[in-house]
């Protein structure tokens, strides 16, 4: 558990090195569509993309609690990480929870580094992340496993250094696939990635991965044969917690803009924030937010405790999305718009903030 002086001296050195490169950075690499590899760099080399993992295989040993914080204040500098979700985050979590102690020093070590990363390849296009109805197999044969199938909006597969892939190696009576998960090479024969266009741009692309009878050894099983639904869930939960972070930081990032452009932004000799119509709405936007910070760090400190952390880490996540759609919904069209004192004034607003860059 952080202490609060630790806790405020991680938020200040994270956000001062994020806070560097600035948003600028981030809507740069998203318009090129380059992973952000000089800010990811920068926090490896202060032990902030590991800050969760054990301290015995380099980690910082501080848990989800502390990665909640890198998460959220690295966006509120205007940088979203996503693959701190995804590396560290989802799969970091459950190998710490799962894996031998030989796969921790081969994949936790680097991984703490920030040298190594892993996408976790799940989702599927008949079944979405529906683990029931995964239909990816994995057939053993001697000391080998042969992965066969699909998976789809894969983050970041194309800067991972190897895939966590979720398959189904049974089926239990009731129907239901019985999962196993496998680290996989990126670069082993017979997998075949094609980028997924998306609507809106940013760093970190999305892929479909085609698994043509891959062969995977079978020390690369983590967890038991057919137990991987439980093995996943200890990842997931992780995710959920670290979306909410990051959506979190976003909406703290938009508040910020918004109410520095209230008390800029002067109208008959007043600033716009002193009008009820734009500080209440600002308010309630606050109020959201700080609801879903509380949950989001109650939801870190169940899982680090060991609890039962599914309820509340889908809480959190719900709560920030929600609260930073209401931030950025505001920030846009209520300050921007002066809200109707002095006619809008929208691309003003979005020009010096950036905001819509988020």
């Amino acid at each position: 558990m952080l202490s609060a002086a630790e806790e405020k001296e991680l938020r200040a050195s994270v956000h001062g090195i994020v806070a560097e490169f600035g948003n600028e950075y981030f809507t740069r690499c998203s318009e090129t569509l380059q992973p952000a590899t000089e800010l990811w760099d920068a926090l490896a080399a202060g032990g902030f993309v590991g800050v969760n993992l054990p301290e015995e295989y380099g980690g910082g040993g501080m848990g989800l609690s502390a990665m909640n914080v890198v998460a959220e204040e690295a966006a509120a500098a205007g940088c979203p990480q996503i693959m701190l979700m995804i590396s560290p985050g989802i799969v970091g979590s459950l190998l710490a929870r799962h894996a031998s102690d030989e796969q921790k020093r081969q994949w936790l070590v680097p991984m703490a580094a920030g040298t190594l990363k892993i996408a976790f390849a799940i989702t599927e296009p008949g079944a979405g992340s529906n683990t029931h109805h995964l239909a990816t197999t994995a057939r053993r044969d001697g000391d080998k496993y042969y992965i066969s199938g699909q998976k789809t909006f894969i983050t970041a597969a194309d800067q991972a250094d190897a895939l966590l892939v979720v398959t189904r190696t049974g089926t239990d009576a009731a129907g239901r696939g019985q999962l196993s998960l496998f680290l996989v090479d990126r670069d082993t024969p017979g997998i075949e990635m094609h980028r997924i266009p998306m609507t809106l741009e940013i760093t970190d692309k999305s892929f479909t991965v085609f698994f043509d009878n891959v062969a995977v050894a079978a020390d690369r099983l983590v967890g038991g044969e057919g137990d991987g639904l439980r093995v996943a869930f200890d990842g997931m939960n992780p995710e959920r917690v670290i979306i909410a972070a990051i959506c979190n930081g976003v909406s703290r990032y938009a508040l910020d803009k918004a109410v520095a452009y209230a008390r800029q932004r002067r109208v008959w000799n007043v600033p716009i924030g002193a009008h009820q119509g734009i500080a209440h709405p600002l308010a309630e936007a606050k109020i959201a937010l700080e609801a879903a910070r509380l949950m989001t760090r109650h939801a870190a400190a169940g899982y680090d405790a060991g609890a039962d952390a599914v309820e509340a880490s889908n809480m959190a996540k719900f709560l920030a999305a929600d609260a930073a759609i209401r931030c950025i919904d505001q920030a846009i069209e209520g300050v921007c718009t002066d809200n109707g004192v002095n006619g809008c004034v929208g691309s003003t607003f979005v020009q010096r903030t950036g905001v819509r860059q988020m």
